[in-house]
């Protein structure tokens, strides 16, 4: 089969198809045929050499892939067929004609989505939804604050949240993107970072009060003003650190809010974990995009053969919602 393998660390040109040995499903796991993988900001980090997989995953890129089921290992007891449409949230090896993956972490597509588009669902959907929900138990009314508003989590979270009756604020670098965050994706309040202090801002558009929640990608970079952005018993959740590992932390500020600094990450949770997470997406979010109250947003797909050109329109910020590729 043709997969994606990364020669050293660095930018999108030392992405390389090889013809490698298909996988061989194990004990409860499935072999799917791959029709469509989305980029995810983790492939850019593995390519840039700062988040090797996890020890016995796949150094093949790619966390998230829609398909059919080729074949089964040994112990397989879900209730699966060769041909169904799934899509399965991987730990590595998605950027491949083929994948083998724990049972527990495919699922059927749900109803109203095309199985190309469904790539763009499992990771997002899985973080999004064990984050604001599972960890930071966001509640109807809260006002949450999420980062990135146009990029993969940004439009899953936005979405999310607003169905489960919060208040949303989201920032965006662009006024198009703030725009989008409003117009397209329903947040109640949309903060163009570029221009504005943002957790100024959000409280004079909220009525003085902050977030509950902040859903926070950028890491070290927003440390600060996210504490600062925080309502009394807030929950910071910190799932990304492209702003950098080490910020400094204003304790006292902190404990006068009685808030909470939550870092989690999903791609080395054990496969038990996954499990319950799909499970619970399966449960929650597939009847939202059944009945049309979330939508995914596919910014562009590209053919394999261009996994380089990939990388380099999802390195260049340009794009609004998921980046796919093509098997």
């Amino acid at each position: 089969m043709k997969a994606v393998y990364i020669s050293e660390p660095g930018g999108p040109e030392v992405l390389e198809i090889r013809d490698v040995p298909a996988p061989v499903p194990g004990p409860g796991e499935v072999l799917i045929d791959v029709v469509a993988a989305g980029l995810n900001r983790a492939d850019v980090q593995q390519r840039r050499g700062f988040y090797p997989p996890p020890p016995g995953a796949s150094e093949v890129p790619g966390l998230e892939v829609s398909g059919r089921i080729a074949a089964f290992g040994p112990e397989v007891s879900k209730p699966f067929s060769v041909g169904d449409k799934v899509v399965a949230l991987l730990a590595g090896g998605g950027y491949a004609q083929q994948v083998a993956v724990p049972a527990e972490q495919v699922l059927r597509l749900p109803d109203g989505v095309d199985l190309v588009t469904a790539a763009a669902l499992p990771e997002v959907a899985a973080t999004v939804y064990s984050n604001l929900i599972m960890t930071a138990q966001l509640q109807p009314g809260e006002t949450v604050l999420i980062h990135g508003a146009t990029g993969g989590i940004g439009t899953m979270a936005i979405q999310l949240a607003k169905a489960y009756g919060a208040t949303v604020a989201a920032t965006a670098g662009t006024a198009e993107k703030v725009s989008t965050a409003k117009a397209f994706l329903g947040a109640d309040i949309a903060i163009n970072y570029a221009e504005e202090d943002f957790p100024a801002s959000l409280k004079a558009q909220n009525g003085g009060k902050g977030a509950d929640v902040i859903l926070d990608v950028v890491g070290a970079k927003y440390l600060r003003q996210n504490v600062e952005a925080l309502a009394d018993y807030g929950r910071l959740v910190v799932i990304g650190l492209q702003g950098g590992t080490k910020g400094e932390l204003d304790l006292g500020q902190l404990l006068s809010k009685r808030a909470a600094i939550i870092g989690t990450a999903l791609r080395p949770r054990p496969v038990a974990e996954k499990g319950v997470i799909m499970n619970a997406v399966r449960e929650s979010v597939w009847p939202m995009l059944a009945d049309g109250r979330i939508k995914p947003l596919v910014a562009k797909s590209f053919p394999l053969a261009q996994v380089r050109e990939a990388h380099e329109y999802f390195d260049s910020g340009e794009h609004m919602g998921k980046v796919l590729l093509l098997l």
